[in-house]
C-alpha cells in the first residue's frame, strides 16, 4: 500500500469514527434491500460524517452496483430518457436514450440538495419508485424500462422549514440526522443497543441478499407494527410496510429465515420512531368486544369451603413442572405489540418527547424559506423551465436543441420529398440531367419551432397600514414596529420588502417606502406619533394606491391593515362618524376592485363587528389579535405571503 493510499484510509477511518450505531445499522440494512426499503434521507451538510456514511455504503454494496447522482435542476429528458438527437439525425429514425433512473437499475440514486428539489421532479421519482418502471411516451417514442433502485436523499436544510417533498419522504424507510452532536448530549437506550451490534461487511450483505427472498413474516409481527404506528400517530400505511421490509433485512443479516422480536423492535425504532407525531397512550383503550376483560377479579375462596379447595394430587401422575423455562415461552400478540411500541418510543429523542407532551406536533411544511413570492411565466427572463412549440416572435427565444429534436425523426421523409420535388422541377423544364441543387442535410420547418419558457419569481412587498389615531392604536404601535423589524430580518432569506403607511388626524402618510433596510425602518418607526382622529378612508385609499404602484413594477403586494375598523374623519378631512362611515364603505369597495391580497388585523381590546364587516367588504382575511405580540404578527404575515404565492402559482 502506498503512503497516499494509507493516509487516505486513515482519514476515512477518522471520519467514520463519529458515526453512530444507528447510522452504521441503517447503511447495512439499506444495502441489503435498497429497492424494498425505498431509501434514506441524510439530514446533514457536506461534512466528513456524511462523506464517511456514503463511503461506508459503497463498501457494503456489491461491486459494480450503479450509483447515479441526480443534480438539482435536472430536466425530464435526462431523468427519464428521451430522444438521442445525434443518433436520430444519423439514422433518420427516432433513437431513444436512457435516463438516469433507468441506468440506476439495481443500484442507488443520489438526490443532491433534496430539500430544494422541484415538486415535479419529486413526483416523477416517486412514481418510478411505486411502479418500478420508467414509462417514456414523448417525441414519437413509446417504451417502458423496468428499474428498481433505492434513493439516498442528501437534505442540506438548516431549518425545519427546509424539508424535501413529502411524497418522497413517505416512500423512504430511514431518516438519519448527521449534524454534529454536542458531547454532553444524552444518548438513548436504543442507540446504546445499536452501538453494540457487530460491524457488517460486504460479505454479510451479499449473504443476506441471497437469504432475503426466503424469509417469511408472521401475521402477528405485521399487526404489532401497525398497532405501534397507530399509537405513535403515523397515518401513512407505507410506514408499517417499510418497517416489515426492514425487519426482513435485519433477519437476513443475522442469517435467520423467520423474524424474531428483536427484528420487529429494530424496525419500529428505525422506521416508525422518526415519523411519530404524538406520545402513545399510557394505557390501551378498553376492548368493547370483550367486556368481560373489564370485570373485577373474583374474591378468593374461604378456607372452609370444600368446593373451592383443589382436589388432592394423584400419586400415579407425574408432578407438574413448577419452574417452566420462561425463555422458551413465545410472547403473545399483545406482548409483542407492547414490545414493539416500547422500542419505538425509546428511539424518539428526549427533546421531541418533551415537545409532544406540550402538544407540539411535527408538521411538514410545503413552503420552504426563501420561496415567498409569486412564480410567473416570462418570455426572456428568469429560470428556464422547458420549451414549448411556437415561433420566436414578441421577444421569445428560439430553443435550437428542441427544434432540432422535433425535426430529427422526419429527416428521411423530408429529404425524399425534397429529392422528388427537385426531380419534378427538372422534368418540367425539359432537363433530363440529374439535379445539381444541394439538398439541406437537416430540414427544419415552421411546425418544428420551439421557444424556451422562463419562470421568474417576483419580489414580495408587505405594506403595513397602521392606525395611529387614539389610545387604542397607540397600544399596537410597538407590535407593528416589532413585526416590521422581524420581517426585515428575514428579508435576506425571503427576498421581500416592507413599507409602512400610517393614518391619523386628517390624512394618511407614507412613513417608509418599500425597502429592505432595517436601519431606515427603525428610524421611521421610532418617530411615529399617535393620537388625533381616524381618517380610515384616506388610509384605505393610500394603501390601494401604493399596492397598485407596487404591482405595476412587477412585484407582489401584500397589505396588512392594523385598525379597529371605526373611522371618524371623512375623505376631505371633516369630522363626523356618519360621513366617515359612508366614505369607508365606498373606499373599501373600490379597494376590493383592485384585487390586492389583504390581511386585516383587529387592534381592538376585544374583537369588534365593525372590523369584521370591513374585512368582508375589503375581501381581506380577518385576524383578531387582542393579546398578540410581534412574533405572532410576523408569523401571520408570513403565512399570508405563502398563501398568496401558492394561490397565484396554481392559476
Amino acid at each position: 500500500m502506498s503512503v497516499a493510499s494509507g493516509q487516505a484510509a486513515e482519514r476515512w477511518q477518522a471520519a467514520a469514527a463519529p458515526l453512530t450505531g444507528t447510522a452504521r445499522q441503517v447503511a447495512a440494512l439499506f444495502a441489503v434491500d435498497p429497492a424494498g426499503t425505498g431509501g434514506v434521507v441524510i439530514r446533514a451538510l457536506a461534512t466528513p460524517a456524511r462523506d464517511a456514511w456514503l463511503h461506508l455504503l459503497r463498501n457494503l454494496l456489491p461491486e459494480g452496483t450503479p450509483m447515479r447522482r441526480v443534480p438539482l435542476h435536472i430536466n425530464d429528458e435526462r431523468l427519464l430518457g428521451g430522444l438521442d438527437l445525434a443518433a436520430t439525425l444519423q439514422a433518420g429514425r427516432p433513437v431513444a436514450q436512457q435516463g438516469v433512473l433507468t441506468l440506476a437499475d439495481g443500484g442507488v440514486v443520489l438526490l443532491a440538495m433534496a430539500e430544494r428539489l422541484a415538486p415535479a421532479t419529486a413526483a416523477r421519482v416517486a412514481a418510478v419508485l411505486d411502479t418500478h418502471e420508467v414509462a417514456l411516451e414523448r417525441e414519437g417514442l413509446a417504451s417502458r424500462h423496468a428499474t428498481r433502485f433505492g434513493v439516498v436523499a442528501l437534505d442540506e436544510g438548516l431549518s425545519d422549514e427546509e424539508r424535501m417533498a413529502s411524497a418522497l419522504l413517505d416512500r423512504m424507510a430511514f431518516a438519519l440526522d448527521l449534524h454534529p452532536v454536542l458531547g454532553d448530549a444524552p444518548v438513548s437506550s436504543s442507540e446504546e443497543q445499536l452501538a453494540e451490534l457487530p460491524t457488517r461487511t460486504a460479505a454479510d450483505v451479499a449473504a443476506a441478499r441471497t437469504l432475503l427472498p426466503n424469509i417469511d413474516v408472521d401475521l402477528e409481527c405485521v399487526q404489532a407494527l401497525v398497532a405501534a404506528a397507530l399509537q405513535l400517530g403515523v397515518d401513512s400505511i407505507r410506514a408499517p410496510l417499510l418497517a416489515v421490509r426492514v425487519a426482513r433485512a435485519a433477519a437476513a443479516l443475522d442469517g435467520r429465515l423467520c423474524l424474531i422480536d428483536e427484528d420487529v423492535a429494530l424496525a419500529a425504532a428505525l422506521v416508525l420512531a422518526p415519523r411519530a407525531t404524538r406520545m402513545p397512550s399510557a394505557q390501551p383503550p378498553p376492548d368493547e368486544d370483550h367486556p368481560e376483560a373489564e370485570s373485577p377479579p373474583e374474591p378468593p375462596p374461604e378456607p372452609g369451603d370444600p368446593e373451592a379447595e383443589p382436589p388432592p394430587p394423584d400419586p400415579a401422575e407425574d408432578p407438574p413442572d413448577e419452574s417452566p423455562d420462561e425463555s422458551e415461552r413465545q410472547p403473545t400478540a399483545e406482548e409483542l405489540a407492547e414490545l414493539v411500541l416500547e422500542a419505538a418510543q425509546a428511539a424518539i429523542p428526549p427533546g421531541l418527547l418533551a415537545a409532544m407532551q406540550l402538544g407540539l406536533e411535527k408538521r411538514s411544511r410545503s413552503q420552504a424559506a426563501g420561496r415567498v413570492g409569486v412564480a410567473k411565466a416570462s418570455q426572456s427572463r428568469g429560470r428556464p423551465r422547458g420549451a414549448r412549440r411556437g415561433e420566436p416572435r414578441a421577444g421569445a427565444r428560439l430553443n435550437v436543441i428542441e427544434t432540432l429534436r422535433a425535426a430529427a425523426p422526419w429527416q428521411k421523409l423530408r429529404q425524399a420529398d425534397m429529392a422528388r420535388a427537385v426531380l419534378a422541377a427538372a422534368v418540367s423544364t425539359a432537363s433530363r440531367a440529374a439535379p445539381t441543387a444541394p439538398v439541406a442535410r437537416v430540414q427544419v420547418r415552421r411546425d418544428d419551432f420551439h421557444v424556451t419558457r422562463y419562470q421568474q419569481r417576483s419580489a414580495t412587498t408587505t405594506v403595513f397600514v397602521v392606525d395611529a389615531s387614539g389610545s387604542s392604536a397607540l397600544n399596537r404601535l410597538a407590535e407593528a414596529k416589532g413585526a416590521v423589524e422581524l420581517l426585515l430580518a428575514d428579508c435576506y432569506v425571503r427576498r421581500d420588502q416592507v413599507a409602512v403607511l400610517s393614518f391619523r388626524g386628517r390624512s394618511a402618510e407614507l412613513l417608509l417606502p418599500p425597502t429592505r433596510s432595517l436601519v431606515r425602518a427603525k428610524r421611521s418607526l421610532a418617530g411615529l406619533p399617535g393620537g388625533g382622529g381616524t381618517p380610515l378612508a384616506s388610509g384605505i385609499d393610500a394603501a390601494a394606491a401604493l399596492g397598485q404602484a407596487i404591482a405595476r413594477r412587477g412585484e407582489t403586494p401584500i397589505v396588512v391593515l392594523l385598525t379597529d375598523g371605526r373611522g371618524n374623519v371623512s375623505r376631505d378631512g371633516s369630522p363626523g362618524r356618519a360621513r366617515a362611515a359612508e366614505d369607508v364603505e365606498q373606499a373599501a369597495r373600490q379597494y376590493r376592485m383592485a384585487g390586492l391580497s389583504t390581511l386585516l388585523i383587529d387592534t381592538s381590546p376585544q374583537p369588534q363587528s365593525a372590523a369584521q364587516e370591513l374585512a368582508r367588504t375589503l375581501g381581506a382575511a380577518y385576524l383578531p389579535l387582542p393579546y398578540a405580540g410581534s412574533a405572532a404578527l410576523s408569523r401571520a404575515v408570513a403565512q399570508a405571503g405563502q398563501a398568496v404565492a401558492a394561490a397565484t402559482s396554481t392559476r
